[in-house]
């Protein structure tokens, strides 16, 4: 028996079984993709937005050409209960797993639940209710994202959360909304955090920080503070927790193979980008698309969808007021439509997308041949369950709630005024 094969067998979580029982295709907790980019070291994969099926497809191709451990993920704000893409937390476990099967796929693939958004503190009844349903439809990794309240009711959220996700399932956590270079995260937010999710036995696989990067689309290239994201790297380094890196979309490719070289990051989100080139929109170094004198996205004749298309995309968007990155609102109206086209213009959407993300994989990230890593991690651990990676540091006691809103009053961060987080 192959190593994907006794892999297969046991290193899918239950839900994963209990939904595809019959399923080929190697579904698996984030914890396991992050495991093989920090064996390789001084690499991070890809957790590829999935917006349409076109960017889900064309990723998968591209890992499977890398080798490569692959996260296909979707926010809620996008893929939630008021999405404005056809992929949501409810589906993308099923079109990942249906396109694995048909395409051939033997590399890990996770599927991530990012940027589930608690706004304010009335959110979490509701997300009580909503969080294991994700589970049940296949999600086998989540981001809780509490960033935008104070650092007391971030933890406190996070805590408050926590029994809903299984202990199996990859964890990320966030402080500081990614909203560029205001408020920046700092060495004493991130340890309040991490620490106090420590002291009470929750161990996260990663966090994500506000280091200078932003949502959407970025044209200057020059987002990622590479060292402020290594130093606070450093701190949290007993922890033994990786870095998420998002926003990745307006960053040049020289900032990203910093990040991957000089930090303990093993995740990096793309999104816009894959969006634009799956359409046929000229791009550049950054993933941006690259906009005419009059402000306008610029259609590359002969790629992604058809001319025809295109013109009725744009009819569409302007009818509707949608500029710049608004055109993210695009996906769920059209998908049926660019589904609609031949198979050949299909297939070039598709084949946009994959040359693009294999040549981050490969060339930035330094993702190849990551995919054995994941599988050695399974097998030696003979489970879907690698268990945490860190250990109990700090003393619960210290981290009553009470304590934690004491220690909070004392943290002095400046959080900037409030950011863009609908991504």
């Amino acid at each position: 028996m192959s190593d994907f094969a006794r892999a297969l067998k046991v290193g899918r979580p239950p839900n994963i079984v209990k939904l595809f029982p019959n399923s080929q295709a190697l579904l698996v907790s984030g914890k396991v993709i992050d495991r093989a980019l920090a064996a390789k070291g001084r690499a991070m994969t890809m957790a590829a937005n999935g917006r349409n099926s076109f960017v889900i497809r064309g990723a998968l191709r591209a890992a499977q050409r890398a080798n490569a451990c692959l996260i296909i993920e979707i926010a809620r704000s996008e893929g939630g209960a008021k999405a404005y893409c056809p992929t949501t937390y409810w589906n993308m476990a099923l079109q990942v797993d249906a396109a694995c099967n048909e395409l051939g796929i033997t590399v890990p693939v996770a599927i991530h639940a990012d940027h589930y958004g608690i706004k304010k503190e009335s959110d979490l009844a509701f997300a009580l209710t909503e969080i294991p349903t994700l589970f049940e439809a296949g999600i086998t990794s989540i981001a809780i994202d509490a960033s935008h309240l104070p650092d007391d009711q971030n933890l406190l959220a996070n805590l408050a959360l926590n029994p809903m996700i299984p202990a199996w399932a990859g964890l990320e956590t966030e402080v500081g909304e990614i909203k560029g270079a205001q408020g920046l995260s700092t060495v004493a937010d991130a340890m309040f955090l991490i620490q106090g999710l420590n002291a009470h036995g929750i161990f996260p696989d990663w966090i994500a920080l506000n280091n200078g990067t932003t949502h959407g689309l970025e044209a200057s290239g020059q987002g990622i503070q590479v060292e402020l994201t290594a130093e606070i790297h450093r701190h949290l380094e007993p922890y033994r927790v990786s870095g998420a890196q998002h926003g990745t979309s307006g960053n040049s490719s020289e900032r990203l193979r910093a990040i991957a070289a000089k930090t303990r990051t093993t995740k990096a989100n793309v999104a816009t980008a894959l969006q634009m080139v799956s359409w046929g929109l000229e791009v550049n170094d950054y993933g941006n698309a690259i906009l005419d004198e009059d402000g306008n996205f610029i259609k590359v004749k002969g790629e992604g969808v058809s001319e025809e298309m295109w013109r009725e995309m744009v009819a569409y968007a302007t009818d509707k007021g949608l500029k710049g990155g608004g055109y993210k609102s695009l996906n769920l109206p059209f998908e049926p439509r660019l589904l609609g086209q031949p198979r050949e213009i299909r297939e070039r959407m598709v084949r946009r997308v994959e040359e693009f993300v294999h040549t981050l994989l490969t060339q930035v990230f330094n993702a190849q041949d990551t995919a054995p890593l994941a599988i050695e991690a399974i097998l030696k651990a003979g489970s879907y369950d690698l268990k945490p990676k860190a250990s109990r540091l700090e003393d619960p006691a210290q981290w009553s709630e009470a304590r934690i809103r004491e220690r909070a009053a004392r943290l002095n961060t400046d959080k900037g005024s409030g950011g863009n987080f609908d991504d």
